[in-house]
C-alpha cells in the first residue's frame, strides 16, 4: 500500500507515512544545498513555509538570510492537508486555522 492509498482511506499525510514505517517527512535537502554551493551561493533568501527546509539548508552549510513565506491556495479541498502541515509538521501558515470548516 502507498501513502496515497492510505490518504485516500482517511489517513493524513503524516499518519500515512508513519503507518508505512517511514519518517513523517522523508525529504532531505543536502542535494539542493550542494547545487547551491556549486553555483557559488552560500547565503540565500528561501521562499518556504517549512522550517525543516531552513534547518536542512543551514545544516548543509547554506546561510538562510531571510525566509519569505509563500501563501499557497487554501480551499475546502486542501484545508485538512494544510492543517496537518501546520499542526503536525510546524509549517508556518498563519492564514490557516485548525477549526473545522474554516477554509474560505
Amino acid at each position: 500500500m502507498t501513502a496515497y492509498a492510505l490518504q485516500e482511506s482517511g489517513r493524513d499525510t503524516v499518519q500515512a507515512n508513519l503507518d508505512l514505517g517511514w519518517p513523517a517527512d522523508r525529504r532531505e535537502y543536502s542535494a539542493a544545498a550542494a547545487i547551491l554551493a556549486d553555483l557559488g551561493l552560500t547565503r540565500i533568501r528561501l521562499v518556504t513555509n517549512n522550517p525543516a527546509k531552513v534547518a536542512g539548508m543551514v545544516a548543509s552549510g547554506i546561510e538562510v538570510a531571510e525566509v519569505v513565506s509563500l501563501r499557497v491556495g487554501h480551499t475546502p479541498y486542501n484545508h485538512d492537508y494544510l492543517v496537518t502541515k501546520m499542526t503536525e509538521m510546524g509549517h508556518l501558515l498563519d492564514w490557516v486555522t485548525a477549526e473545522e470548516g474554516s477554509a474560505p
